[in-house]
């Protein structure tokens, strides 16, 4: 790749570096100059803009990235669309992050253009959560580098684990023992058994039995037993006072339950006296008694790895020193769908935003005569239906309908999807009162609308994926739009921040000049195709549409 001040004159297909703001709307870094660009910037003057040219070989930012991305992926994630250079990794399920964390040094270390940056390994995620990032910081990157990166991360890979994976938490029955002395105070007892219960559930296991014992060698061993031959497991042992030997009540009755000790004490604080021992295929662990508070301690590092499936054996014990001073957190998240398993002094982590797409099915289609464009067929479906399976096939979720206008034709198009169904009885009064309604039906938790019209069927789901990828509100990228040979269609993707202001548009023109009062937060995204430009809004339209079929096949 080749940087620096390039002539105007020569700039059409070069990647501008730098914003440039010109009458008539700013060109954006990280635009690829069009010829129509080339002539804007000739008119203001200016004579030559600082863009980056690729050289033979060059990959692009994004294939770059995104070939990274899905070289590191293992198990358990999933990889969103690349933009701006930058493929991020989520966790498909909750679980346990697994890294390969020296691999990911060394793919740091290939070209200061690559960046990988993960959350620490084995920590506590949940479904949905960004656990690693690639971010190509060039415009594009020698193929070699690319494929160094590759094959390093594919090494991990053919390993069965993958550099970047997930183990997810599996539902476990566990078994508790509390053990009690003269004067143990039944709400301690009962602290400690909703303590434990919160940790279990939390991981989406349970607690199926508990037993309360005198703190006694023989008692302890008869309730392990017990528990081990009702197929328990893990069996946690909430002792009245704390281990503090191989010799002490505990441990001596695991061990005459038939159970052997794996470890006794851990390098992390809160939570140094844990034991953790086996008996036939359970873990059996002794609690240490900071856990009765809902504080991070060791005792949550050891059960969630072992909920994940992850061996916990002295070695992994061991290697929880470094970070096992752990800060003062005042609780701990205890739902199962909670912001973060170990809390964060920076807020919630980073995770997928959670789009809507809202397809706008209920207009009179007036220009098409006396029938309903929406249900004409286009490749054996009616286009309303192209354009929902499109957004089901999507990183969206979930998929709201709004029908309006021979309402019972387009629900009957949609037969048997899995989408929202939202009647719009002012379809008449234009598009910006479906607009309404169909925000009216988004949860509150939705962060953006990806808003598709119901007559454009060569809309994809990796045009929306690529738009929902584009989508970064703290970035300055809170409306996205798909731009193909320089000018700008649909579907647009909208930041909840919006949504009021779109739901007091009226008439039929939607929500478009919305974007020019908040041209500082758009963002366009280049698209290969002209797919995002084509809406089938007459007969002549739709068999034109027919005709590139039937002009294709000979």
């Amino acid at each position: 790749m080749k940087f620096g001040p390039v002539p105007v004159a020569s700039a059409e297909g070069a990647v501008l570096a730098h914003t440039l703001h010109l009458a008539g709307g700013a060109l954006k870094k990280g635009r690829r100059l069009t010829a129509e660009d080339v002539r804007r910037l000739a008119e203001a003057g200016q004579a030559e803009v600082m863009a980056a040219l690729a050289e033979p070989g060059d990959v692009g930012e994004d294939d770059a990235a995104r070939r990274v991305a899905e070289a590191l992926a293992g198990p358990g994630v999933t990889v969103a669309a690349a933009f701006t250079g930058r493929a991020n990794i989520f966790a498909a399920a909750d679980g346990i992050a697994t890294l390969d964390r020296d691999l990911v040094i060394r793919l740091n270390a290939i070209d200061e253009g690559l960046t990988l940056a993960t959350v620490p390994p084995f920590e506590r995620v949940t479904a949905g959560q960004m656990i690693a990032t690639v971010k190509v910081i060039t415009f594009s990157l020698p193929e070699a580098v690319v494929a160094a990166a590759v094959d390093l991360a594919r090494s991990a890979v053919g390993s069965g684990s993958g550099a970047i994976g997930l183990s997810p938490f599996a539902a476990r029955r566990a078994g508790l023992v509390l053990t009690e002395v003269t004067g143990t105070r039944p709400a301690v007892l009962a602290k400690r058994e909703a303590a434990m219960r919160t940790r279990l559930e939390a991981l989406g296991g349970s607690i199926a039995r508990v037993e309360r014992v005198p703190h006694r060698t023989d008692a302890v061993a008869g309730a392990i037993a017990e528990m081990a031959a009702a197929g328990l497991d893990p069996i946690l042992v909430f002792g009245a006072s704390a281990i503090v030997d191989r010799g002490d009540v505990v441990p001596a009755g695991l061990s005459a339950a038939g159970g052997t000790i794996v470890h006794l004490g851990m390098p992390v604080d809160p939570g140094n006296l844990l034991l953790i021992g086996r008996i036939g295929a359970a873990d059996v662990i002794g609690v240490p008694s900071c856990a009765s508070s809902p504080k991070i301690n060791g005792f949550d590092w050891v059960l969630e790895r072992r909920a994940a499936g992850l061996p916990v054996r002295r070695g992994e014990i061991i290697a929880m020193a470094p970070g096992g001073l752990l800060k003062e957190i005042e609780s701990r998240p205890q739902p199962r769908h909670s912001a973060s398993a170990r809390g964060s002094a920076s807020g919630e982590p980073r995770r997928a935003p959670r789009i809507a797409a809202l397809v706008l099915a209920a207009g009179r289609s007036s220009r098409m005569g006396p029938s309903n464009k929406l249900i004409a067929e286009w490749r054996g479906k009616p286009l309303v239906r192209h354009v929902a399976e499109a957004a089901l096939a999507s990183r969206a979720d979930p998929v709201v309908v709004v029908t309006g206008h021979m309402e019972r034709a387009v629900r009957e198009a949609l037969s048997g999807l899995d989408v929202r169904l939202v009647s719009n009885d002012r379809f008449a009064e234009g598009l910006s009162t479906s607009l309404a309604a169909g925000l009216d039906a988004l949860a509150p938790e939705i962060d953006g609308a990806l808003v598709l019209l119901g007559d454009m069927p060569g809309v994809t789901p990796a045009h929306l994926d690529r738009l929902i990828a584009a989508f970064a509100p703290k970035e300055g990228r809170a409306i996205c739009i798909p731009l193909a040979g320089g000018r700008r269609g649909n579907p647009v993707l909208w930041a909840r921040a919006f949504f009021d202001e779109m739901r007091a548009v009226k008439g039929d023109t939607g929500a478009r000049h919305l974007i020019g009062e908040h041209a500082e937060e758009v963002a366009e995204v280049e698209i290969a195709d002209e797919a995002v430009l084509t809406d089938i809004d007459t007969p002549e339209a739709l068999a034109r549409l027919r005709a590139g079929d039937a002009a294709a096949q000979k």
